[in-house]
Parts: C-alpha cells; structure tokens; sequence
C-alpha cells in the first residue's frame, strides 16, 4: 500500500511547474494556518483536518528535498471553536506571523468574519466545510474544496422528495451556512413539486429548545393530519446543538412520527452519538444527513492517506477533512511556480487556479467554478444505527 502511495505523490510532484533544483542553497519557508475547531462545535472535522494537514506537510516536505526544491512548509493551527470572533483573532494573529496562507476555517459563519481581512491583507483561504452560496464571490481571497449549498441541498431535495416526502418542515441554526442550506432546500423542494413549512433560524447559543419545538409540533400535527405522517419530514441543519434538540423532542411521540433529515454540520458527530436519548431519537425518525462524497474510482493514494489520519484520530476522516490534504497540495504546487515568492496577488490567485483546476487528488477534481468553490460532488447519505449495543454510523446510500 505503502508503495502506491508513494507512487502517487511522485506523480504529484512531476507535475509541479517549476520544481527545479536550488542552486542558491537558500530555503524559503512557508507556514500554513489552519484555522479549525478542535474543541468546539464540529471537532471531528476539525480534528481530521489538523492530522491531514501534519500529513500533507510531511509528504511535501519530503519530496522537495528530494528534488531540489528551495521551498519547505510548516503548519500553525488555530483553533476557532467555530466562533466567528476567535477566527477574527486567529487570522489576525495568523497574518502577524507572516502567514498568507490558511486552510479553513470549517463554517461559513467563520468564513463571512474573516473575508474582510483576508481580501485586504492578501490572505489566500481555502476551506473545506463552508457551503453558504450567499460566499459564492468572484475574484476574492475565499476558495473553498468542498461543493456549496446549492449543490447539496439539490441532491438533498431530491432524494427527500423521492423517498415520498411531499410536505417539509425546515429549521436552522442562525449561522450563514445552515441558514444557506434551509434555502436552497426549500428553493429546490418547491420547485420539484413539494411545499416548505420554514421555521425562523435559532440563535447560535440555543440550548433549551422548547420554544421551538413548540412551534414544530404544531406544524407536524397540521401537516400530518392534513396528508399523514408518511408524507411529512422535518429538516434541520445545524451543528452538535441538534444532540440537545433531538433529546428534548424524544419523549414526544409526536416528534418521532415523521422522518428527519439533516445537513451536512453533523455528519460523524461525536455529540450525538454519545447522547443515548438523542442517538435512539435519530435512529427512530431515519434521520440521515449527507457528507461530500468521494470519487466512485478512488484515486490510488486515498487509502493510505485516510488510514493514516484515522491512525492519529481514531475515526475515518470524510471527504471534507481529505479535501484538507489535496488544498495543501495545490497550495504547495502553487508556490513551486514561482522561482520567489510574488508580490502580485492576483497573480498568485490565477496559478492557485490553474494548479487546481489540474488537479486530481485524493479527493477526486477539484474543479473550481468562477468564485473559486468546488463546483461538482457527490454526497454519501450517513445514519445513526445500532451496532453490537453501540450507536454507529454508517453508510446508507450516495445521492441520486
């Protein structure tokens, strides 16, 4: 295994623009922020995408001392906690020690905070968690590995409406990405023939639910009664708080009387599935969520690449954390045109565009569209299922 990997990263490397050999004997360094929340909300992403980012480093490190290369590179993490003012600092703190690149941060909240001052300091950004299409910019600072809320919430639409739901009920975190995620849902929903009940966004230190459940099971007891419960669903897109909500709606038969969907914050959520009350609560409503989906052809280096961050982690890291190490490939490609380091933004944007545009990682193409987000993927549908007196989850289908 370990010699197809290898095999893959000389492939990378012989497709570096470049790559020549130091003739000067000076090595420049470059440090790579991360921006990610390792003991927040969403750690698991942020976890997965601190250990591919020790691993890229590693990989890069290594062979451009083989061939020559003046360059090596470093990683400095931060961790955001996934608070928008804790990525403001971080930046802040990132840019005062001469980083001009970051990976992350993982939400769109975080991102829209830190955008100002990446655009007016030339950071370049690339996350690989925010989907919010209202980030969908062209010619700024932000790129993002990851599909955005148009592309998931089409597949999601979909698949809801095929597994016969035709009346949904919508609710979100009020953060721009899951409020970005309700949108697009209720937009595609709509438009392919079912009706959307939306429920205003929560605040993002929401912790009693009452108030809102309130709301919701007025909503599901009119809709079911209306067309039956078999026909009715609720989506939710939120972070590790829905452990809180799923646990307050569990003694409620009400609540567990219809299907739940939700978005891609909870995917492997460790907050859930450690909740018993919460945990039973998905499993009895078939709640499933989807997670960006690797290539059905995976690229040769994949697994060796996911064993060794699962090594570190404990878990299998998802296609949003192996996005992770492909960002930090195409950053590395993009400084090994240049003989020096630019001055000239916009050139700089312009190579980090084509290189990705080339790029073939372990993640599949990345495939960038005019506002620099991921314009294609797939989606695997993740639900919570009892395994051996545990609650797991597992893969349940890809999207249609």
């Amino acid at each position: 295994m370990r010699n197809i990997f290898n095999l893959f990263l000389c492939l990378i490397l012989l497709n570096f623009i470049g790559c020549k050999k130091d003739t000067t004997g000076t090595i420049t360094n470059i440090t790579i922020g991360g921006l990610l929340s390792i003991t927040g909300n969403w750690s698991s992403l942020g976890l997965a995408s601190k250990e591919a980012m020790s691993l890229a480093v590693n990989d890069i490190n290594s062979y451009l001392v083989q061939t020559g290369s003046p360059y090596r590179f470093s990683v400095a993490i931060f961790d955001t906690k996934l608070d928008t003012s804790l990525a403001q600092s971080a930046i802040k703190e990132a840019f005062a020690k001469n980083i001009r690149f970051v990976i992350g941060p993982q939400s769109s909240a975080e991102l829209g905070a830190i955008r100002p001052f990446a655009n007016a300091n030339s950071i370049l950004v690339v996350s690989q968690g925010s989907t919010a299409s209202s980030l969908s910019i062209i010619d700024d600072a932000i790129f993002r590995f990851c599909p955005g809320d148009k592309v998931e919430g089409n597949a999601m639409a979909q698949t809801i409406y095929e597994s016969g739901i035709r009346s949904l009920i919508t609710l979100a975190r009020d953060d721009l990405g899951n409020k970005g995620l309700q949108n697009s849902i209720g937009s595609i929903f709509t438009g392919i023939g079912g009706s959307i009940d939306a429920i205003p966004p929560y605040a993002n230190n929401q912790s009693d639910f009452t108030a809102i459940l309130a709301t919701l099971k007025s909503k599901i007891l009119q809709q079911t009664q209306s067309i039956g419960a078999n026909q009715v669903g609720v989506y939710l897109a939120s972070f590790d708080e829905c452990a809180a909500l799923f646990e307050q709606a569990s003694p409620d038969p009400v609540f567990s009387s219809v299907h739940w969907f939700g978005g891609d914050g909870v995917v492997f959520s460790n907050a859930l599935i450690s909740n018993p009350k919460a945990a039973s609560f998905a499993e009895v409503t078939q709640f499933f969520v989807p997670n960006f989906g690797l290539p059905q052809m995976p690229n040769p280096g994949l697994a060796a690449v996911a064993a060794a961050i699962k090594s570190k982690t404990g878990t299998d890291p998802d296609a949003y954390a192996l996005s992770v190490y492909d960002a930090m490939w195409v950053i590395a490609k993009t400084e090994a045109a240049f003989p020096k380091q630019p001055n000239d933004f916009s050139v700089l944007k312009s190579v980090f565009i084509s290189e990705a545009d080339r790029y073939y990682g372990i993640t599949g193409p990345v495939s960038l569209n005019d506002a620099g987000d991921r314009s294609i993927g797939s989606f695997d549908y993740w639900a919570i299922a009892t395994v051996a007196g545990s609650f797991k989850w597992r893969l349940i289908g890809k999207s249609l």
